[in-house]
């Protein structure tokens, strides 16, 4: 996934939205179907030579519609720059149809040739797979499930047209098999199925070509959804005053720590404080309170030997959270109810989901942090089913519980009742114990200095994300939860404007 998408906020797009998109250009705006195509032929060029410049030899595999027709538009602009193309099509050209038909005579028309794929792909600098777009449906089968079989075996880089043959454009999951790219190349939109789930095995880095739409157009279509980007972090952290003290910037109060768990919420109260929280109170279990700050002198740590303890301490915060190494014993289960009483917003993470799973509470003043397990419980449903269609899972979650969801995993979605945000950021080495603590402390600390629930999730969320890419430069595997706190501060504070003091 590029880092690209992240520089600045983009909107993300249902496939019947981009449709959509493609009907009012060319009904309203009179741009002509092939008109779109050779721009789309002519960004892929464009891509192609950036990412492989040396690249002498391509292989385009085209398909049926106007998928294929984007493929045809690229081989005939590449043969005209001297690039040698061969040209395989898995549908017969004769039953080619509109733009798509018009493409494939211009490049046979310009001396190219075609050739019907035969189960081989010669050996060339780049693929090029214009096979299947957005209208794909169902598993493939045949001579397209082979080819794409065959395309990732070769083992030479490929470019995908739109999106990635065989890639669901709205959830991310795979049609039994799908194209492994190294660039996609996506038109008009940013498809959401880009973006979580399975796709970010498959697109490789993205490019978003809008192929010279009239930006009037984009305001007919809803823009509820986008990217996170940081433009997040310009506008929500601002220098603060040379006035300023703790007591602006709120007190968090943070529950949990069974016996032998000390770790998680240890790990909380830290993210809580390095993301810029005045004060950070910790209400933990009595076997290891007295030694938990031993380390980070800073946390304010409370023994809770019984619940009604905990009555006391939430008193005068700012916002409370709990669930990192809560564990789902008695005591667990009679904090998360006292919990669940507070005025205060609340940020509900690991076993406190659990725990909330069987009360079925709903809340607007909260931050629900689940991951596809977690989230399987909240819905009663299994994993498979949450990672199937990952934005459908966390409007449900937003529907039936309130506030705010985070749903992690491959492509973290922040789901408020009026948008979802879509992380682009994040890698493989986030796949370790400690991480979700993190990020709950992060988004709890962004709360207490006066950030509603929505903005601190979409942030606590792009940081962390980006912090840990930071952190995994030295490698992913092996990546710990504390080293993205090692980078977290460097991100919190913006730069001060020359000429302040």
């Amino acid at each position: 996934m590029t880092s690209d998408l992240s520089i600045k906020t983009h909107t993300v797009y249902t496939t019947a939205q981009v449709r959509e998109l493609d009907r009012l250009a060319i009904e309203e705006c009179g741009i002509h179907a092939y008109t779109l195509m050779e721009r789309a032929g002519q960004a892929l060029l464009r891509y192609l030579k950036l990412h492989w410049p040396k690249a002498q030899r391509i292989c385009v595999v085209c398909g049926m519609g106007n998928n294929g027709g984007d493929g045809y538009v690229l081989g005939r602009l590449a043969r005209q720059q001297g690039i040698k193309v061969t040209l395989l099509t898995l549908a017969e050209p004769a039953n080619l149809t509109g733009a798509a038909r018009q493409a494939c005579q211009d490049y046979f028309a310009a001396g190219g040739v075609i050739d019907n794929y035969q189960g081989e792909l010669p050996d060339v600098d780049v693929i090029v797979d214009a096979i299947f777009g957005t209208g794909l449906t169902r598993a493939l089968e045949g001579a397209y499930k082979s080819a794409i079989d065959t395309i990732n075996q070769q083992g030479t880089p490929v470019l995908s047209a739109d999106i990635p043959s065989g890639l669901n454009a709205d959830t991310g999951q795979v049609f039994g098999n799908a194209i492994k790219a190294h660039v996609t190349v996506t038109f008009m939109g940013l498809k959401q199925g880009l973006l979580t789930g399975q796709a970010r095995d498959y697109t490789g880095q993205i490019h978003l070509e809008s192929l010279s739409i009239p930006p009037a157009l984009y305001k007919r279509v809803p823009d509820a959804q986008y990217t996170l980007s940081n433009y997040q972090l310009r506008q929500s952290l601002k220098p603060r005053a040379r006035s300023a003290h703790k007591g602006q910037f709120g007190h968090c109060l943070l529950i949990g720590g069974a016996a032998g768990m000390s770790g998680a919420i240890r790990l909380a109260g830290e993210a809580a404080l390095r993301v810029g929280s005045g004060l950070v109170s910790i209400a933990t279990h009595p076997s290891h309170a007295a030694f938990l700050n031993l380390m980070r002198p800073e946390l304010m740590v409370h023994s809770l030997d019984q619940s009604e303890s905990l009555r006391t301490l939430m008193l005068n915060k700012t916002v409370l959270a709990i669930g990192p190494g809560l564990g789902q014993n008695y005591w667990a289960d009679e904090l998360l109810r006292l919990a669940l009483t507070t005025d205060c917003p609340l940020v509900v993470d690991a076993d406190a989901l659990n725990l909330l799973a069987n009360l079925r509470w709903h809340n607007e003043r909260w931050v629900l942090t689940p991951h596809p397990g977690e989230a399987s419980r909240l819905l009663n449903c299994t994993v498979p089913d949450i990672e199937r269609d990952r934005v459908a899972a966390a409007k449900q979650l937003q529907q039936q519980y309130g506030g705010v969801i985070v749903l992690k995993g491959a492509g973290t979605l922040v789901a408020s009742a009026q948008n979802v945000a879509f992380c682009t950021l994040g890698n493989p080495g986030m796949a370790s114990g400690g991480m979700g603590d993190i990020l709950t402390g992060m988004i709890t600390g962004l709360i207490a200095q006066g950030l509603n629930l929505q903005q601190a999730a979409e942030l606590g969320v792009y940081l962390h994300a980006h912090t840990a890419d930071q952190a995994a430069q030295r490698g992913e595997r092996g990546l710990l939860a504390s080293d993205v706190l090692g980078t977290l501060r460097a991100f919190v504070n913006p730069a001060t404007p020359k000429g302040s003091t």
